[in-house]
C-alpha cells in the first residue's frame, strides 16, 4: 500500500467530507498532499496518519460499508470553566472506547472574547451520537 495516491474526490468518498473541505485541508497544511499539475494527490500513509484510522483495501474500494458522521457544535455564552469541564468530558469520552469500530476524534477551540467553545466530532454515528448525548446533558443540567 505504500504506492497508492488518492486524489481529492476520492479523500472525500473515503471519510464522507464534502471536496472543497478536503481541499481546505490540504491548502491549510492539515492533510499532506503532492500537487501534480492541478490536482493534489494524497498518499496512502498521509491519509491514515491524518484520520488516526488504517484505510484498507477494502474500505479504499468500497467492499465494506461503513458510516460516520462528522459534526460542528457551537456553544455560545459558555465561561471557561464550563468548556474545559466539556472539553475534558468529550476527550476522556474518545479516548475510552472499546474495541471494534473506528476512532473517535474530538478536536475543541474556545474563544473567551466571544464566550464560545467550537466543538467538532468525527466518529461512528453511534459514538458520535452518544458524545451529542453528553454534551446536552452538561449543558441541561
Amino acid at each position: 500500500m505504500k504506492d497508492r495516491f488518492y486524489s481529492v474526490e476520492q479523500v472525500a468518498e473515503l471519510l464522507g467530507l464534502h471536496v472543497r473541505t478536503v481541499r481546505t485541508y490540504v491548502r491549510d497544511g492539515k492533510l499532506p498532499a503532492a500537487r501534480i499539475g492541478k490536482q493534489y494527490r494524497i498518499a496512502h500513509d498521509d491519509l491514515e496518519a491524518f484520520t488516526g484510522l488504517p484505510i484498507t483495501t477494502a474500505t479504499a474500494t468500497g467492499g465494506t460499508r461503513h458510516a460516520e458522521a462528522s459534526c460542528i457544535v457551537e456553544i455560545d455564552s459558555i465561561d471557561r470553566a464550563m468548556a474545559d469541564r466539556i472539553t475534558t468530558l468529550l476527550t476522556a469520552t474518545a479516548t475510552t472506547r472499546g474495541p471494534g469500530g473506528p476512532a473517535l476524534r474530538v478536536e475543541t477551540s474556545y474563544d473567551p472574547a466571544r464566550a464560545r467553545l467550537n466543538v467538532i466530532v468525527l466518529g461512528g454515528l453511534a459514538d458520535t451520537a452518544r458524545l451529542l448525548d453528553y454534551i446536552d446533558g452538561v449543558l441541561t443540567s
